[in-house]
């Protein structure tokens, strides 16, 4: 694996299980640490290119997921308790950080 290919590769890692840790409930996050590690394992020894560009489309797009997750979830606990004013098209968080979402 080139070097290059090798720091992207430990790079999509640790942002995966640094996404994964925002998930509040302990069962998703240590589901989703578990699983990261495992794929990461079980494609250790991957050498072809095209296939290791592949597996890194693969990460990304799921890293995206852990994301998104991760925000409805975050979202969906703040609009229980209602500290979120609408979900429409704009979030908009009325807290005591008032953060807006666009």
């Amino acid at each position: 694996m080139a070097a290059s290919s090798r720091a992207q590769v430990l790079d999509l890692y640790r942002a995966m299980l640094r996404e994964s840790k925002h998930f509040s409930a302990y069962n998703y996050r240590m589901y989703a640490v578990r699983r990261i590690r495992d794929a990461f394992r079980e494609n250790k020894s991957v050498k072809d290119p095209v296939e290791i560009q592949a597996l890194v489309n693969k990460a990304k797009r799921d890293l995206e997921i852990i994301r998104r997750q991760s925000f409805v979830k975050q979202v969906s606990y703040l609009w229980q308790r209602g500290h979120v004013k609408c979900l429409s098209s704009e979030v908009i968080k009325v807290s005591k950080t008032d953060v807006v979402f666009y």
